[in-house]
Protein backbone atom coordinates (compact mmCIF):
# COMPACT_ATOMS: atom_id res chain seq x y z
CA UNK A 1 0.00 0.00 0.00
CA UNK A 2 1.46 3.40 -1.08
CA UNK A 3 1.42 6.22 1.92
CA UNK A 4 2.12 9.69 1.52
CA UNK A 5 5.26 9.39 3.51
CA UNK A 6 6.33 6.85 1.26
CA UNK A 7 5.05 8.68 -1.78
CA UNK A 8 7.62 11.90 -0.16
CA UNK A 9 10.61 9.53 0.43
CA UNK A 10 10.51 8.50 -3.01
CA UNK A 11 9.87 11.95 -4.79
CA UNK A 12 12.62 13.01 -2.20
CA UNK A 13 14.93 10.25 -3.64
CA UNK A 14 13.91 10.79 -7.49
CA UNK A 15 14.88 14.73 -6.63
CA UNK A 16 18.24 13.82 -5.01
CA UNK A 17 19.14 11.58 -8.53
CA UNK A 18 17.74 14.34 -10.84
CA UNK A 19 20.35 16.78 -9.10
CA UNK A 20 23.03 14.24 -9.26
CA UNK A 21 22.81 13.54 -12.74
CA UNK A 22 22.27 17.52 -13.35
CA UNK A 23 25.84 18.21 -11.26
CA UNK A 24 27.31 15.22 -12.92
CA UNK A 25 26.16 16.40 -16.32
CA UNK A 26 27.97 19.37 -15.57
CA UNK A 27 31.21 18.12 -14.19
CA UNK A 28 31.74 16.02 -17.58
CA UNK A 29 30.90 19.53 -19.41
CA UNK A 30 33.77 20.91 -17.67
CA UNK A 31 36.03 17.96 -17.94
CA UNK A 32 35.47 17.75 -21.19
CA UNK A 33 35.16 21.37 -22.34
CA UNK A 34 38.55 22.42 -20.54
CA UNK A 35 40.64 19.13 -19.91
CA UNK A 36 39.91 18.06 -23.71
CA UNK A 37 40.50 21.22 -25.34
CA UNK A 38 43.44 22.38 -23.07
CA UNK A 39 46.07 19.45 -22.89
CA UNK A 40 47.80 18.30 -26.11
CA UNK A 41 45.13 16.07 -27.81
CA UNK A 42 43.30 18.86 -28.99
CA UNK A 43 46.13 21.34 -28.75
CA UNK A 44 45.81 24.91 -26.36
CA UNK A 45 44.00 28.19 -27.40
CA UNK A 46 45.25 31.56 -26.76
CA UNK A 47 42.44 33.36 -24.62
CA UNK A 48 41.14 35.85 -26.18
CA UNK A 49 38.87 38.97 -24.83
CA UNK A 50 36.11 40.14 -26.03
CA UNK A 51 37.02 43.72 -25.19
CA UNK A 52 40.08 43.28 -27.40
CA UNK A 53 40.64 47.15 -27.87
CA UNK A 54 41.01 47.60 -23.78
CA UNK A 55 43.91 44.90 -24.16
CA UNK A 56 45.28 45.83 -27.73
CA UNK A 57 49.03 44.42 -26.88
CA UNK A 58 48.00 41.50 -26.95
CA UNK A 59 45.39 41.45 -30.13
CA UNK A 60 48.87 42.57 -31.75
CA UNK A 61 52.29 43.85 -30.21
CA UNK A 62 52.26 46.63 -33.05
CA UNK A 63 49.84 49.30 -30.81
CA UNK A 64 52.53 49.60 -28.07
CA UNK A 65 52.71 53.17 -27.99
CA UNK A 66 49.63 54.79 -29.09
CA UNK A 67 50.07 57.19 -26.26
CA UNK A 68 52.63 59.44 -25.28
CA UNK A 69 52.50 59.42 -21.89
CA UNK A 70 51.82 56.21 -19.86
CA UNK A 71 48.90 53.95 -20.93
CA UNK A 72 47.73 51.59 -18.28
CA UNK A 73 45.28 48.77 -19.07
CA UNK A 74 43.79 46.09 -16.35
CA UNK A 75 41.45 43.06 -18.09
CA UNK A 76 39.47 40.85 -16.30
CA UNK A 77 37.44 37.95 -17.97
CA UNK A 78 34.91 35.17 -16.20
CA UNK A 79 33.63 32.87 -19.33
CA UNK A 80 30.70 30.86 -18.55
CA UNK A 81 30.61 31.31 -14.72
CA UNK A 82 27.85 28.32 -14.24
CA UNK A 83 30.70 25.93 -15.60
CA UNK A 84 33.32 27.37 -13.58
CA UNK A 85 35.19 27.53 -16.78
CA UNK A 86 37.89 30.27 -17.04
CA UNK A 87 38.87 33.41 -15.20
CA UNK A 88 41.82 35.82 -17.41
CA UNK A 89 43.29 38.62 -15.84
CA UNK A 90 45.94 40.50 -17.13
CA UNK A 91 47.83 43.97 -17.08
CA UNK A 92 49.68 46.45 -18.74
CA UNK A 93 51.76 49.18 -19.54
CA UNK A 94 53.12 50.98 -22.86
CA UNK A 95 53.81 54.59 -24.17
CA UNK A 96 55.62 55.98 -26.73
CA UNK A 97 58.78 57.47 -26.81
CA UNK A 98 59.42 60.50 -29.43
CA UNK A 99 62.98 60.60 -29.49
CA UNK A 100 63.38 56.90 -30.38
CA UNK A 101 60.30 57.00 -33.09
CA UNK A 102 59.22 53.76 -30.73
CA UNK A 103 56.58 52.45 -27.91
CA UNK A 104 57.46 50.21 -25.56
CA UNK A 105 55.33 47.82 -23.18
CA UNK A 106 55.08 45.38 -20.61
CA UNK A 107 52.30 42.84 -20.25
CA UNK A 108 51.42 40.35 -17.61
CA UNK A 109 48.71 37.62 -18.10
CA UNK A 110 47.44 35.25 -15.60
CA UNK A 111 45.03 32.62 -17.14
CA UNK A 112 43.09 30.29 -14.31
CA UNK A 113 41.39 27.21 -16.00
CA UNK A 114 38.44 25.00 -14.02
CA UNK A 115 39.26 27.05 -10.70
CA UNK A 116 43.03 26.53 -10.93
CA UNK A 117 42.87 23.22 -12.67
CA UNK A 118 45.06 24.43 -14.98
CA UNK A 119 47.00 27.80 -14.60
CA UNK A 120 48.85 29.81 -17.28
CA UNK A 121 51.08 32.82 -16.37
CA UNK A 122 53.07 35.22 -18.66
CA UNK A 123 55.00 37.81 -18.81
CA UNK A 124 56.20 40.07 -22.21
CA UNK A 125 57.77 42.41 -23.09
CA UNK A 126 57.22 44.61 -26.13
CA UNK A 127 58.52 47.12 -28.77
CA UNK A 128 57.28 48.88 -31.77
CA UNK A 129 58.41 51.09 -34.29
CA UNK A 130 56.67 53.49 -36.47
CA UNK A 131 57.43 54.75 -39.96
CA UNK A 132 56.20 57.43 -41.59
CA UNK A 133 54.93 56.18 -45.43
CA UNK A 134 53.40 59.46 -46.30
CA UNK A 135 51.21 62.70 -44.76
CA UNK A 136 48.79 60.78 -43.64
CA UNK A 137 49.63 57.13 -43.41
CA UNK A 138 52.00 55.25 -41.25
CA UNK A 139 53.25 51.68 -40.72
CA UNK A 140 54.57 50.18 -37.46
CA UNK A 141 55.74 47.18 -36.86
CA UNK A 142 55.76 45.14 -33.29
CA UNK A 143 57.59 42.56 -31.62
CA UNK A 144 57.21 40.95 -28.24
CA UNK A 145 59.32 38.32 -26.49
CA UNK A 146 57.26 36.37 -23.94
CA UNK A 147 58.11 34.04 -20.99
CA UNK A 148 55.61 31.57 -19.98
CA UNK A 149 54.69 29.04 -17.26
CA UNK A 150 51.84 26.16 -16.77
CA UNK A 151 51.31 23.79 -14.30
CA UNK A 152 48.21 21.51 -13.99
CA UNK A 153 46.81 20.91 -10.83
CA UNK A 154 46.25 17.09 -11.08
CA UNK A 155 44.84 16.69 -7.77
CA UNK A 156 41.77 18.68 -8.31
CA UNK A 157 40.63 16.83 -11.67
CA UNK A 158 37.85 14.56 -12.05
CA UNK A 159 37.82 11.91 -14.32
CA UNK A 160 34.95 9.70 -15.70
CA UNK A 161 35.86 7.02 -13.95
CA UNK A 162 35.65 8.53 -10.68
CA UNK A 163 31.94 9.66 -10.77
CA UNK A 164 29.34 7.66 -9.49
CA UNK A 165 25.81 8.14 -11.05
CA UNK A 166 23.92 8.41 -7.39
CA UNK A 167 27.02 10.45 -4.94
CA UNK A 168 28.72 12.19 -7.54
CA UNK A 169 32.62 12.27 -7.64
CA UNK A 170 32.66 12.52 -3.55
CA UNK A 171 32.26 9.10 -1.42
CA UNK A 172 30.00 8.94 1.31
CA UNK A 173 33.33 9.35 3.80
CA UNK A 174 33.58 12.53 2.31
CA UNK A 175 37.00 11.26 -0.17
CA UNK A 176 37.06 11.39 -4.15
CA UNK A 177 36.86 8.57 -5.50
CA UNK A 178 39.77 6.75 -6.99
CA UNK A 179 40.88 6.82 -10.78
CA UNK A 180 42.81 4.24 -12.93
CA UNK A 181 44.42 7.61 -15.01
CA UNK A 182 48.33 7.95 -14.06
CA UNK A 183 49.29 10.77 -12.46
CA UNK A 184 52.16 12.21 -14.87
CA UNK A 185 55.75 12.71 -13.57
CA UNK A 186 56.13 16.30 -14.76
CA UNK A 187 53.16 18.88 -13.83
CA UNK A 188 54.44 21.86 -15.01
CA UNK A 189 56.41 24.10 -17.89
CA UNK A 190 58.23 27.00 -18.78
CA UNK A 191 58.84 28.57 -22.11
CA UNK A 192 59.98 31.22 -24.36
CA UNK A 193 57.41 32.90 -27.10
CA UNK A 194 58.09 34.74 -30.13
CA UNK A 195 55.49 37.09 -31.46
CA UNK A 196 55.00 40.14 -34.09
CA UNK A 197 52.72 42.06 -35.69
CA UNK A 198 52.75 45.01 -38.43
CA UNK A 199 49.91 48.22 -38.54
CA UNK A 200 48.62 51.00 -40.98
CA UNK A 201 46.97 53.47 -40.59
CA UNK A 202 45.86 56.58 -40.86
CA UNK A 203 43.72 59.77 -39.39
CA UNK A 204 40.20 57.50 -40.59
CA UNK A 205 41.03 53.66 -40.56
CA UNK A 206 43.33 50.90 -39.78
CA UNK A 207 44.45 47.53 -40.94
CA UNK A 208 46.69 44.86 -39.07
CA UNK A 209 47.95 41.47 -38.97
CA UNK A 210 49.91 39.78 -36.18
CA UNK A 211 51.88 36.45 -35.66
CA UNK A 212 51.50 34.67 -31.82
CA UNK A 213 53.57 31.86 -30.80
CA UNK A 214 55.92 32.31 -34.24
CA UNK A 215 59.04 29.78 -32.67
CA UNK A 216 55.92 27.24 -32.04
CA UNK A 217 57.41 26.51 -28.26
CA UNK A 218 56.43 23.26 -26.56
CA UNK A 219 54.46 23.11 -24.11
CA UNK A 220 53.98 19.84 -23.56
CA UNK A 221 53.16 18.07 -19.93
CA UNK A 222 51.72 14.82 -20.14
CA UNK A 223 53.46 13.12 -22.88
CA UNK A 224 51.09 12.42 -25.04
CA UNK A 225 51.98 11.69 -28.46
CA UNK A 226 55.25 12.85 -28.49
CA UNK A 227 56.23 11.46 -31.80
CA UNK A 228 53.98 14.03 -33.33
CA UNK A 229 55.00 17.71 -33.62
CA UNK A 230 53.70 18.77 -30.16
CA UNK A 231 54.67 22.79 -30.57
CA UNK A 232 52.00 25.31 -29.55
CA UNK A 233 49.77 26.30 -33.06
CA UNK A 234 51.01 29.50 -34.34
CA UNK A 235 48.58 32.13 -34.08
CA UNK A 236 46.98 34.20 -37.04
CA UNK A 237 45.17 37.38 -36.60
CA UNK A 238 43.43 39.71 -39.06
CA UNK A 239 42.04 43.20 -37.87
CA UNK A 240 40.53 46.35 -38.86
CA UNK A 241 38.78 49.02 -38.49
CA UNK A 242 37.64 52.62 -38.90
CA UNK A 243 37.23 55.93 -36.91
CA UNK A 244 34.24 58.25 -38.17
CA UNK A 245 34.48 61.65 -36.23
CA UNK A 246 31.27 63.02 -35.49
CA UNK A 247 32.00 65.71 -33.14
CA UNK A 248 35.35 67.26 -32.03
CA UNK A 249 35.76 67.14 -28.29
CA UNK A 250 36.54 70.56 -26.55
CA UNK A 251 37.32 71.68 -23.10
CA UNK A 252 38.60 68.71 -21.92
CA UNK A 253 35.43 67.05 -23.01
CA UNK A 254 36.36 63.75 -25.54
CA UNK A 255 34.99 63.23 -29.18
CA UNK A 256 32.48 61.75 -30.42
CA UNK A 257 32.62 58.76 -32.78
CA UNK A 258 31.97 55.52 -34.59
CA UNK A 259 34.83 52.69 -34.92
CA UNK A 260 33.12 49.52 -37.00
CA UNK A 261 36.13 47.19 -36.52
CA UNK A 262 36.50 44.11 -37.22
CA UNK A 263 38.61 40.78 -36.43
CA UNK A 264 39.59 37.05 -37.40
CA UNK A 265 41.70 35.06 -35.28
CA UNK A 266 42.93 31.66 -36.20
CA UNK A 267 45.24 29.04 -34.07
CA UNK A 268 45.04 25.49 -34.86
CA UNK A 269 41.87 24.13 -35.64
CA UNK A 270 40.38 27.07 -33.95
CA UNK A 271 38.98 29.91 -35.00
CA UNK A 272 36.59 32.99 -34.75
CA UNK A 273 35.14 36.62 -36.43
CA UNK A 274 34.10 39.28 -34.30
CA UNK A 275 32.59 41.86 -36.17
CA UNK A 276 30.91 45.22 -34.62
CA UNK A 277 30.99 48.29 -33.66
CA UNK A 278 32.22 51.23 -30.89
CA UNK A 279 30.47 53.99 -29.97
CA UNK A 280 31.90 56.83 -27.81
CA UNK A 281 29.95 59.71 -26.88
CA UNK A 282 31.97 61.88 -24.72
CA UNK A 283 31.61 60.90 -21.21
CA UNK A 284 29.88 57.39 -22.43
CA UNK A 285 30.82 54.65 -24.76
CA UNK A 286 29.24 51.20 -25.83
CA UNK A 287 29.21 48.81 -28.49
CA UNK A 288 27.86 45.36 -29.47
CA UNK A 289 29.61 42.63 -31.41
CA UNK A 290 28.45 39.43 -32.56
CA UNK A 291 31.11 36.30 -32.85
CA UNK A 292 31.32 33.15 -34.61
CA UNK A 293 33.29 30.78 -34.09
CA UNK A 294 34.23 29.13 -37.81
CA UNK A 295 30.67 27.24 -38.56
CA UNK A 296 28.74 28.04 -36.02
CA UNK A 297 27.27 31.27 -34.16
CA UNK A 298 29.37 31.49 -30.57
CA UNK A 299 28.73 34.73 -28.82
CA UNK A 300 26.85 38.65 -29.42
CA UNK A 301 28.68 40.91 -27.12
CA UNK A 302 27.24 43.89 -25.55
CA UNK A 303 29.42 46.72 -24.03
CA UNK A 304 29.01 49.80 -22.08
CA UNK A 305 31.17 52.21 -20.30
CA UNK A 306 32.01 55.60 -18.83
CA UNK A 307 34.91 57.16 -19.04
CA UNK A 308 36.12 61.21 -16.82
CA UNK A 309 39.38 62.58 -17.10
CA UNK A 310 42.40 59.68 -17.18
CA UNK A 311 39.64 57.01 -16.32
CA UNK A 312 38.09 54.65 -18.59
CA UNK A 313 35.63 51.84 -17.60
CA UNK A 314 33.42 49.61 -19.33
CA UNK A 315 31.71 46.53 -18.84
CA UNK A 316 30.90 43.38 -21.39
CA UNK A 317 28.59 40.26 -21.49
CA UNK A 318 28.96 37.36 -23.82
CA UNK A 319 25.35 36.28 -24.46
CA UNK A 320 26.18 32.21 -25.52
CA UNK A 321 24.16 31.78 -29.04
CA UNK A 322 25.91 28.38 -29.41
CA UNK A 323 24.98 24.59 -28.27
CA UNK A 324 26.98 25.46 -25.08
CA UNK A 325 23.65 27.14 -23.98
CA UNK A 326 21.92 24.04 -23.58
CA UNK A 327 23.81 23.07 -21.16
CA UNK A 328 21.66 22.18 -17.86
CA UNK A 329 21.79 25.53 -15.55
CA UNK A 330 23.59 27.25 -18.73
CA UNK A 331 27.44 28.75 -18.95
CA UNK A 332 26.51 31.90 -16.99
CA UNK A 333 27.56 33.71 -20.40
CA UNK A 334 30.99 35.37 -20.25
CA UNK A 335 31.34 38.80 -18.17
CA UNK A 336 34.51 41.28 -18.61
CA UNK A 337 35.82 44.60 -17.17
CA UNK A 338 38.10 46.31 -18.13
CA UNK A 339 39.98 50.06 -16.65
CA UNK A 340 42.42 52.24 -18.54
CA UNK A 341 44.31 54.70 -17.06
CA UNK A 342 45.54 57.41 -19.72
CA UNK A 343 47.77 59.99 -18.09
CA UNK A 344 47.99 62.11 -20.53
CA UNK A 345 46.00 65.94 -20.22
CA UNK A 346 43.49 66.99 -22.23
CA UNK A 347 44.60 68.72 -25.83
CA UNK A 348 47.89 68.20 -25.19
CA UNK A 349 48.72 65.66 -28.09
CA UNK A 350 47.03 65.58 -31.46
CA UNK A 351 46.92 61.93 -32.90
CA UNK A 352 47.09 61.53 -36.38
CA UNK A 353 45.87 58.17 -36.25
CA UNK A 354 42.66 56.66 -35.52
CA UNK A 355 43.01 54.47 -32.58
CA UNK A 356 40.43 56.41 -30.05
CA UNK A 357 38.54 53.30 -29.22
CA UNK A 358 41.69 51.53 -27.61
CA UNK A 359 42.62 54.58 -25.48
Amino acid sequence: MVTLTNLALFLKQITHILNQLASMTRQITLVLVIFFTTINVARAQDPIFSQFYAAPIMVNPAFAGTTIAPHVALNYRNQWPSLNAYQTYSASVDRFFKEMNSGLGLMLLSDDAGQGLIKTNKISGVYSYNLKVFDDLFLRLGVEGSVVNARYDWDSFIFLDQIDPEAGHISPGGTPYPTDEVRPEKLSTTYFDVSSGLLVFSKRFYGGISLKHMNTPNETLLGINDNLNTGLPMRFTLHGGAEIEMQKGNKGKPSTFISPNVMFVRQGDFGQLNIGTYINLGYVFGGVWYRNAMTNGDAVIFLAGVRKGPLKIGYSYDVTVSALGNVPGGTGGSHELSVILNFEKPKSVNYNDCFGMFR
